[in-house]
């Protein structure tokens, strides 16, 4: 079990430093709308959503359509952590990284 959860714990802040490589050299989107159009468009290399988003059901159809589309998609703890790894000083539910810049292979390990 404790093997799991440090396992996890690492995913998760890999996760948060991709996206803020892909904030800082490449291009994201913030938001559940943005992330959602650039699934549907076939133009977002990674989801990253947050768990802790109440309702549920605000960001529960982004795993389905990414599994659709074939893009990676990750779910992380905290939509505060997030917001901040995009560089915004409030909470945020989605991210899609349209452009991965330095980050290019990091997302390309996680499929």
């Amino acid at each position: 079990m404790k093997i799991y959860r440090v396992l996890r714990i690492n995913k998760m802040v890999d996760t948060y430093s991709i996206v803020e490589r892909a904030r800082k050299t490449g291009k994201v989107e913030k938001g559940t709308n943005e992330v959602t159009k650039s699934i549907e468009r076939g133009t977002a290399k990674l989801v990253v959503y947050a768990g802790d988003v109440d309702p549920k059901e605000i960001v529960q159809h982004l795993p389905v359509l990414c599994k659709e589309k074939g893009i990676v998609c990750q779910e992380i703890d905290s939509k505060q952590k997030l917001g901040i790894a995009v560089g915004i000083n409030v909470a945020c539910s989605s991210v899609a990284v349209i452009e991965a810049g330095d980050a290019e292979k990091d997302i390309a390990a996680l499929k």
